[in-house]
């Protein structure tokens, strides 16, 4: 299947720099694709620190459940991070849990370190069992071969329906020591990430603790990952891992300015995976204010940006803002219709429970031909505000996942 490329990739990937205690190799495996690269493993630094979250959705696949354990697993040698795309190796019963056991004895053997504890992630097609033989058949080849400056092969290693490789970078001052940090994401449907067949790698070399990785984590991926959606659908494979090797040998200093550059990388791959939405035309900004809390402000936000009615509104540059009261009537958090403000872009559009006697149908219309469109929702209830991203919903968004199993 050929992909149309996104109206919003970027003109080219952009420079992620050699890491200090990073090394990496990519090759054709044949999981599922032909001619074009669909394995990439990482090999980091015995001391590299790990922090993850995964998917919530009630059916993992059997990488997710392993690399959960293998987040506390003890190490010995060298880190590894595993990732094949074609298949998600998900709902495959006991045949697809034997495949990663051998998956991972296969690695820690080719590039050393402790089998339990690599991290493995599959994404592709659910219900087909990974055939490890595939994976396993190319380790010490690509072990030969290892090389830091492979980030944008990386990215496209793991690709499925992504029309354009997703990284970022950022530098950052933690105590006088320059460090640098790295990111790697795929994700384009199947997107509605609760931590899509989302899978994103942030690595660093700087030198910080594994607890404080993931209560950065913790922190920063409710407004950038769990921020975005593109068809309301959460994967059994999300995954999302961030790896410190101590290389760069920073004092325990503060870490303000790290956070803002971790902060940056993940919000900037977040926003590459809705801007490369399945089918997409138009991106779109949900701004609820006024909610009760933070929390419910989210919560309405989703339900305009998984709305298919809004949605197919906006790929039809059809301003129709009935369609917008009904999904945050319907999202069962606290609204009042007449305390409700509806702005598109720079015109309201209703309030007060009632349309705002200054708005002017073409006003929307033409608004709406736009490749970028918000809508600004206030609740009048309250502080609590949220931002949520996502996309329009095409007939091509059903071509592609029509012929996705093909």
């Amino acid at each position: 299947m050929t992909m149309t490329p996104s109206p919003f990739a970027p003109a080219a990937f952009p420079k992620l720099p050699p890491l200090r205690g990073f090394m990496m190799a990519t090759a054709e495996a044949g999981v599922k694709y032909r001619g074009r690269t669909d394995l990439w493993v990482l090999r980091c630094d015995p001391s590299t620190q790990i922090a993850g979250v995964f998917t919530q959705n009630r059916c993992p696949g059997a990488p997710v459940d392993w690399s959960r354990k293998a987040l506390s697993a003890k190490a010995d040698g060298p880190r590894l991070v595993v990732v094949n795309s074609g298949t998600a190796n998900v709902f495959s019963g006991q045949a697809g849990r034997d495949a990663v056991v051998e998956t991972a004895q296969g690695a820690a053997k080719a590039f050393g370190g402790t089998a339990e504890s690599v991290q493995i992630a599959s994404t592709g097609v659910i219900g087909v069992a990974l055939e490890a033989e595939k994976l396993t058949a190319q380790f010490g080849e690509m072990a030969e071969r290892l090389t830091g400056d492979g980030w944008e092969a990386a990215a496209r290693a793991i690709m499925t329906t992504d029309t354009y490789p997703k990284g970022a970078s950022r530098t950052a001052d933690i105590g006088g020591t320059n460090v640098t940090i790295n990111g790697i994401a795929k994700g384009s449907g199947m997107i509605a990430p609760d931590m899509a067949t989302m899978l994103a790698y942030i690595a660093t070399d700087a030198a910080v603790d594994k607890d404080t990785l993931q209560t950065l984590l913790g922190e920063l991926t409710g407004p950038t990952f769990n921020s975005v959606t593109v068809d309301s659908d959460t994967s059994t494979s999300d995954t999302l891992l961030l790896l410190a090797s101590g290389a760069a040998e920073n004092p325990d200093a503060d870490l303000g300015d790290f956070r803002r550059a971790l902060h940056e990388i993940m919000f900037d791959l977040s926003q590459q995976i809705v801007r490369d939405g399945e089918g997409i035309s138009k991106l779109i900004t949900v701004r609820v204010t006024g909610a009760v809390s933070d929390a419910s402000a989210h919560v309405v936000a989703q339900s305009v940006a998984n709305s298919p009615l809004v949605k197919t509104a906006v790929a039809g540059e059809d301003a129709n803002w009935g369609r917008i009261i009904m999904a945050v009537g319907k999202a069962g958090e606290p609204a009042e219709r007449d305390t409700l403000t509806i702005h598109i872009g720079p015109h309201c559009l209703a309030s007060n429970g009632q349309p705002d006697a200054l708005y002017r149908e073409e006003m929307g219309e033409a608004y709406m031909k736009g490749a970028e469109i918000e809508f600004t929702i206030d609740l009048g209830l309250g502080d609590g505000a949220a931002t949520v991203y996502t996309c329009d919903l095409t007939h091509a968004y059903i071509d592609i996942n029509a012929d996705y199993r093909s």
